[in-house]
């Protein structure tokens, strides 16, 4: 092989290896480690709180959820790279609380605690007092 050939050798050789570090670096940096989202959940107490902090933060990949009773909103830091929001939405509907997105079962939602029935109006005009 002559030098010539060695280097247009090399040239490629060098090329490709830039050409790959490039997609390694963009696909590494797509997925985002503390991903931050909301949700709306419907719930109605302090128990209900407990029940849906839990229920995302028993999702693997997800570090923080903070659930606010009044607003019913879910506040989430996740990371992308371990779950998503549709597997959070999952695991909390499965605790018998509704999102915007999806409704729990009949079975979940029976399985709340009397006071949490968060889909009759007299259980959340109890707790507006």
């Amino acid at each position: 092989m002559s030098f010539r050939m060695t280097m247009k050798y090399f040239q490629k050789m060098k090329n490709l290896i830039l050409i790959l570090a490039v997609i390694v670096t963009t696909v590494s940096v797509a997925q985002n480690k503390n991903a931050k989202a909301s949700l709306d959940v419907d719930g109605v107490c302090l128990m209900c709180k407990e029940r849906i902090e839990k229920a995302a933060i028993r999702t693997k990949g997800v570090k923080s959820a903070i659930w606010n009773v009044e607003t019913h909103e879910l506040k989430l830091i996740y990371d992308e790279r371990k779950t998503n929001l549709d597997t959070i939405r999952q695991n909390i509907v499965a605790v018998g609380h509704d999102t915007k997105e999806l409704k729990a079962t009949d079975e979940a939602y029976n399985s709340v605690h009397p006071c949490c029935k968060y889909r009759d109006e007299e259980v959340q005009n109890d707790h507006k007092n």
